[in-house]
């Protein structure tokens, strides 16, 4: 039966709402050239397509959810990157 007090228990829909979903965060791309990925060793540097202060984008599968920005977790947490929500991306319409 469910929860009254809890709205996440309402309806068949969420059904799914405690099943763990991984979510990927792209920070940028690049394209070497594969002799150059061969050359690479101990700290060498690959450049991406993005600046430090662009916004990172949240992908479920290859979907498209969200957009944000990175930032360091304080406390406990210290060091710990995480993502601020900026932007959700329309889930109703169809991606490309």
């Amino acid at each position: 039966m469910p929860d009254a007090s809890n709205p996440v228990d309402e309806g068949p829909a969420n059904v799914f709402s405690t099943v763990p979903v991984e979510i990927t965060i792209s920070v940028g791309k690049t394209r070497p050239m594969i002799k150059d990925l061969l050359n690479m060793g101990e700290n060498a540097v690959l450049p991406l397509d993005r600046r430090v202060e662009d916004p990172v984008e949240l992908y479920v599968g290859d979907h498209l959810i969200a957009r944000g920005e990175l930032e360091e977790l304080d406390g406990e947490q210290a060091g710990q990157l995480a993502v601020r929500l900026t932007e959700i991306a329309d889930l109703k319409s169809p991606q490309k």
